[in-house]
């Protein structure tokens, strides 16, 4: 079995090329399909498993190939895909990926649903969106034995992890580091007005955020009335005076609002460079922050440079959120004490699948010639022949066929195989035999219940 995390994240690229790399919710399980049927070439005989993980902060492909001809080809195949998929030259995507076979990969899933390859060390969300991936995959119908298997342990792990360590302490979330932003600018949060554009859980936790600094007004933009209406009413319920608008608002109503927070799905820029200018010749250059959390992002970058706009990203949150990293470091080692110990067992279970082919081969093999040996000496006991010489006929015939394989081996191989062969010979015969026979004693054959012959 071939596993492979093929992937770019907040540590190995900047916004601008991962906003080129996110995946559309909503296409999600077209594009699993998609890679899949790509992926067959390397893996002919059985359909290869994947999984998709976009955020704002990451893009990785989790796969999973049970007879894949190398792990190079499975890179070459996957990248190749993700390249095409995203209309990107190769040459431009390349420096910003990794690309993790094995136990790497394994290491890498426990470490993100942990929280610790996150740009928030110690965060939560990402464990729900790791969730949120590995359900859309498997009504996708690609979530297979192996990855099905892996996230399992991921999510058993990270609840293990934030169970026993402190790797959720002393963190500050995006959320936070929004009102810490915010405050830079605006000394009192109280006199301002804030427009949220979205609805979803980034905003709403946002939303949470700023609404404990007792804003002067609030007002939710999203797509469908219906979901910005209840965030609307959630902000309402703590005193705060909130309204809904429409998407096609913001041009004649961007003015209003001191402080705009946004994080959509969409994937084109929500707000441009000439809505912008518009609305400080209306605010008479009053400055505005504006804090963009979406990947791709739903500002045009190019509003950076006007005077008076403040704008962030979630690469320029990162700063912020280091605070309290030394406080964590000792969590930190603990979670990966508990991960390399968890991979190990991973890595065992896995290697046991893959032994599953040859063991069954094994049983088979021995099962044919178990049937040979007994149907001889089914024929010799019809015949009359003694029946304590047919028993030591058929020992005989068995012994010789189990052995004649590794005896003929070992006969015809040289060098390193031969000596290879010498070392693993006794543990499978002489070892393994004696070990036996401490506790099955062949004069006693009180518990010994012959096998039922299969027809």
């Amino acid at each position: 079995m071939k596993l492979l995390t093929l992937g770019i994240n907040h540590h190995t690229a900047p916004v601008a090329v991962r906003e080129k790399v996110a995946f559309d919710p909503e296409s999600l399980q077209e594009a699993l399909h998609d890679l899949r049927s790509h992926l067959s070439s390397v893996n002919s005989s059985h359909l290869p498993e994947a999984t998709i993980l976009s955020t704002c902060n990451r893009t990785e492909l989790y796969c999973a190939a049970n007879d894949a001809k190398s792990e190079v080809l499975l890179h070459a195949a996957t990248f190749d895909w993700l390249a095409k998929s995203q209309q990107l030259a190769p040459s431009a995507l390349e420096p910003h990926l990794y690309s993790l076979p094995q136990s790497d990969a394994v290491r890498h899933a426990f470490r993100v649903a942990c929280g610790l390859d996150s740009m928030v060390i110690g965060e939560t969300q990402i464990l729900g969106q790791m969730k949120d991936a590995v359900r859309t995959a498997n009504e996708a119908g690609t979530l297979g034995t192996y990855l099905n298997q892996l996230f399992q342990k991921t999510f058993a792990v990270a609840k293990e992890v934030r169970g026993s360590t402190e790797i959720g302490a002393h963190s500050i979330s995006m959320a936070a580091a929004s009102v810490r932003l915010a405050e830079r600018i605006f000394e009192k949060l109280a006199e301002q007005k804030i427009l949220f554009i979205g609805a979803g859980e980034m905003i709403s936790l946002c939303a949470t955020h700023f609404v404990a600094r007792q804003p002067a007004l609030a007002a939710v933009a999203n797509r469908t009335l219906e979901r910005g209406q209840d965030l609307a009413d959630a902000i309402s319920a703590q005193g705060i005076q909130a309204e809904t608008l429409r998407l096609s608002e913001l041009p004649s109503r961007l003015h209003e609002f001191d402080i705009i927070i946004s994080s959509t799905a969409s994937t084109l820029p929500i707000i441009g460079l000439g809505m912008v200018e518009s609305a400080l010749k209306l605010r008479r250059r009053k400055p505005m922050v504006m804090i963009d959390l979406a990947v791709p992002r739903d500002f045009e970058p190019e509003i950076a440079r006007l005077n008076d706009v403040y704008l962030y990203t979630v690469d320029d949150l990162g700063a912020m959120i280091q605070t309290g990293t030394s406080l964590r470091l000792a969590a930190v080692d603990q979670a990966e004490a508990i991960i390399t110990d968890r991979v190990g067992n991973f890595m065992h279970w896995l290697q046991g699948r893959d032994a599953v082919p040859l063991i069954q081969d094994i049983q088979q093999r021995g099962e044919h010639l178990r049937q040979i040996e007994l149907e001889r000496a089914m024929k010799r006991l019809m015949r009359g022949d003694d029946p304590l010489e047919v028993l030591n006929l058929m020992a005989q015939g068995l012994t010789n066929k189990f052995l004649h394989g590794s005896l003929h081996a070992l006969q015809h191989a040289n060098g390193a195989e031969r000596d290879a062969l010498i070392k693993l010979l006794p543990k499978l015969f002489i070892e393994h035999a004696g070990a036996q026979g401490t506790d099955h004693h062949p004069e006693s054959t009180s518990d010994y219940k012959p096998a039922k012959p299969k027809h």
